[in-house]
């Protein structure tokens, strides 16, 4: 397979998508590929939720000491022993599904590179090399945090002083706060753009590396940093594409069924509104008939948005994955080979 460009590869991704999920169409593949495609694509983004909500926190620079409460406000040993165990519970639990979607991502590209519907052969034949991959994030992501935390730094003394003299009645320092929050713009940017890069050299260029080669994470960089040193213009284009992509297409599906959703939402939203007022003043067997009416078409909408997400996202996620695939492919013999084996339709 030879190498295409960032442009190039977009129709063939195109194409791969289309023959991929639609050439021997069935509604439960179709379903039960599109899910996937959405879990791990839309919840697989690696470490960057984990530290969304540090970004989006008002406190972002305010150090993870002091009193955050009213000093009169004590918690007993029982208390915070059970809010030590419920952080880590959830702490645990985030940890399996991260891990799963880690595993279903390798079982994905299993089912892409070879073009098979069939999630459980890449479930199991990449299992050691998505428990390393699995790993490997976690190490990123702590790494990341640590630095966001580094940079917070300089900036905790100023939004403490600023939270004490709001706790006490004091007026708000515009100045002060303004002299806080303008020089973190730029590196909130930075920060994320980082965030969107590492997790593209993560799940685009070094995950076909460790599933195909069983490479380590150290020769999964290797390999990947020479062909980035190679091409910087084309990665760099790539970059580019790979995030607008996503965007442009959310846009454009958004734009085309607008209209027929906010038809059909309306519609179920009319029935509910028909249903609560008639059965308002109602009381015993009357209530529960609109209140089992109410819950029934509530589920009902829940799964036309369900169904409609999966149907308008799965072909979205696994267009993307196949752009990914194609443009590195063509710098990565056995991607491509897999892609477009000898004996079928080289490109």
């Amino acid at each position: 397979m030879r190498a295409i460009s960032a442009a190039d590869s977009v129709s063939l991704a195109i194409h791969r998508t289309r023959e991929f999920l639609f050439k021997r169409f069935t509604w439960g593949t179709y379903l039960k590929l599109g899910l996937v495609a959405i879990v791990t694509e839309g919840l697989g983004s690696n470490f960057q939720s984990s530290s969304h909500n540090y970004h989006s926190s008002p406190h972002i620079g305010a150090p993870p000491y002091g009193p955050m409460v009213p000093p009169s406000f004590h918690l007993a040993p029982v208390q915070i022993a059970a809010i030590v165990a419920a952080v880590l519970l959830a702490l645990i639990l985030a940890g399996v599904v991260f891990y799963l979607v880690t595993r279903l991502r390798f079982a994905y590209f299993h089912c892409l590179i070879h073009n098979s519907t069939e999630i459980r052969p890449g479930w199991w034949i990449y299992r050691s090399q998505a428990a390393r991959f699995f790993w490997l994030n976690l190490a990123v992501g702590f790494c990341f945090l640590l630095l966001v935390g580094l940079l917070a730094i300089p900036f905790g003394a100023g939004f403490w002083r600023l939270f004490q003299e709001t706790q006490h009645g004091g007026p708000l320092d515009i100045g002060l706060l303004l002299s806080l929050v303008l020089p973190l713009i730029p590196i909130l940017i930075l920060l994320a753009l980082s965030a969107m890069l590492a997790d593209l050299i993560l799940r685009d260029c070094m995950l076909p590396h460790i599933a195909l080669d069983d490479a380590t994470a150290g020769e999964a960089w290797s390999q990947v940093w020479t062909r980035i040193k190679a091409e910087k213009r084309e990665f760099f284009v790539y970059a580019l594409l790979r995030v607008a992509l996503p965007i442009v297409a959310t846009i454009g599906l958004f734009l085309l069924f607008m209209i027929p959703g906010l038809i059909l939402a309306g519609a179920l939203a009319a029935v509910e509104f028909g249903i609560h007022s008639t059965f308002a003043d109602a009381s015993g067997s009357s209530w529960l008939v609109g209140v089992l009416l109410q819950v029934f078409f509530g589920v009902l909408a829940f799964g036309f948005a369900l169904l409609a997400g999966i149907c308008l996202g799965g072909p979205v996620s696994t267009g993307i994955r196949e752009y990914a695939l194609i443009f590195y492919g063509g710098r990565y013999k056995e991607l491509g080979d897999a892609l477009y084996p000898a004996s079928g339709n080289a490109v």
